[in-house]
């Protein structure tokens, strides 16, 4: 690994590490880079989990640091995730990419305009387990399953569905999704370990971006226009997904 290629990964570790606490879609920073660095695909995507999880610590850590401190409800919020990420990566095998960029483009065009509406009237109520419906477990499972079966965006969902059904404020919001990618992240790592698609140089030297992007990230996101900042980053990162698509 030259010096150039440490500095370009530190540089869009951090970029991305700031986008994904944020919002999401850093992914399509990291893994074109990873590839161009000649990594497989399957090595880029592998090694690029080692990032994802090593920022979601750093942003896990800081949101704790900072007050937000609702490590039983994410771990709730996240069993069924998990569950439908399981399901979700075996029907992954049984289709088409066409079929696979036509639901991502439908899924993101609908988080967007779900973005946009005026905001829900905020449920100022303490968040307790009994405020957790089946709806809510339903749609985590939901979300697991889009999240194992396509991946992209996945943090967008989890932004969304949790806004729209628990209302509380998007910065509380990103808060619990941090916490959820870590847990969700955390098997499909292993797996690529397993599989020895894992570059450890490349993705630690990236993790360490992601991380102090990651830190900046709760620093934006705990401030007086944090929820600002996550309802414009993730549409912009909606668009731009979108037009990566339909452009090619």
């Amino acid at each position: 690994m030259t010096l150039l290629e440490v500095l370009a990964l530190l540089a869009i570790g951090v970029v991305a590490g700031f986008i994904n606490v944020l919002s999401a879609g850093g992914s399509m920073l990291t893994l074109p880079l990873l590839m161009f660095l000649g990594l497989s695909p399957q090595a880029a995507n592998g090694t690029n989990r080692v990032s994802i999880v090593l920022q979601s610590v750093a942003a896990v850590a800081s949101f704790f640091r900072a007050g937000a401190r609702h490590i039983g409800l994410s771990l709730r919020l996240s069993a069924p995730a998990v569950v439908g990420s399981l399901l979700g990566a075996w029907l992954s095998l049984q289709v088409s990419d066409a079929l696979f960029e036509a639901i991502l483009i439908v899924v993101m065009a609908g988080s967007a305009v779900l973005m946009l509406l005026p905001q829900p009237r905020l449920d100022t109520r303490p968040l307790i387990a009994e405020r957790l419906t089946p709806a809510v477990y339903l749609a985590m499972f939901a979300i697991g399953l889009y999240g194992g079966f396509i991946q992209v965006g996945v943090g967008i969902l989890f932004i969304v569905v949790l806004y729209r059904m628990l209302k509380i404020d998007l910065g509380q919001v990103n808060a619990f999704k941090v916490l959820i990618v870590l847990l969700y992240t955390l098997p499909a790592l292993l797996v690529f370990v397993f599989n020895d698609q894992v570059r450890w140089g490349y993705g630690l030297v990236l993790a360490a971006g992601s991380m102090l992007g990651a830190w900046l990230g709760v620093r934006v996101n705990m401030s007086p226009r944090g929820a600002l900042w996550v309802k414009w980053l993730t549409i912009g990162v909606i668009v731009a997904i979108i037009l990566r698509l339909l452009l090619g």
